[in-house]
């Protein structure tokens, strides 16, 4: 069964810089050498919910230097702007598919129980992984009820660039296992 999710709408465009008291909250499951995301602008218009972010790569956590952002830190990155979009949504009551959900609930639910269920990436000109930038968005976000278990599904799509024109882009399917 899947069902519209309805609740409190926010205004037509509102934003906020980087929340200095969240974002290490956020980052805090990660290793100290693999906390990529360095600010994030978050954002609502026409009912979608965006951040704008800076990230950069000092050195890879897992593979000598490739010289290009690859399709592991891609994942990585995806993951902190999106842990970091998430949680600013439910503190600043951003998206309705969120409503009743308190920080609390969100740090709870934050690494086990929420999944990224398709991910692709279209990776069109190297971007340099020292000093990028990265936008999310979320397209839509719908309650399920398979067997009984309250899920959250979000199609989103984020874009990465640096500064000479490196680029690349995709989309991800979230999973939200065990929503309030």
């Amino acid at each position: 069964m899947t069902a519209p999710v309805t609740g409190r709408r926010s205004p037509a465009r509102r934003s906020w810089d980087t929340d200095e008291e969240l974002l290490p909250q956020v980052l805090r499951p990660y290793k100290a050498h693999c906390k990529y995301l360095l600010s994030a602008s978050v954002g609502t218009a026409a009912g979608r919910v965006t951040a704008r972010c800076d990230l950069a790569i000092p050195e890879s956590c897992y593979i000598d230097d490739t010289g290009h952002l690859n399709a592991v830190e891609v994942n990585i990155s995806y993951n902190q702007m999106m842990y970091y979009t998430v949680a600013k949504a439910v503190k600043e009551e951003l998206l309705p598919a969120f409503d009743g959900w308190t920080l609390d609930d969100y740090w709870r639910h934050q690494l086990p129980d929420i999944l990224i269920a398709r991910f692709s990436g279209n990776f069109r000109r190297p971007i340099n992984a020292r000093a990028f930038h990265g936008e999310i968005e979320f397209l839509s976000v719908e309650r399920r009820s398979p067997g009984g278990e309250s899920l959250l599904l979000a199609d989103t799509s984020y874009r990465y660039w640096d500064d000479t024109g490196g680029r690349c882009d995709g989309t991800v399917k979230l999973a939200f296992r065990d929503a309030p």
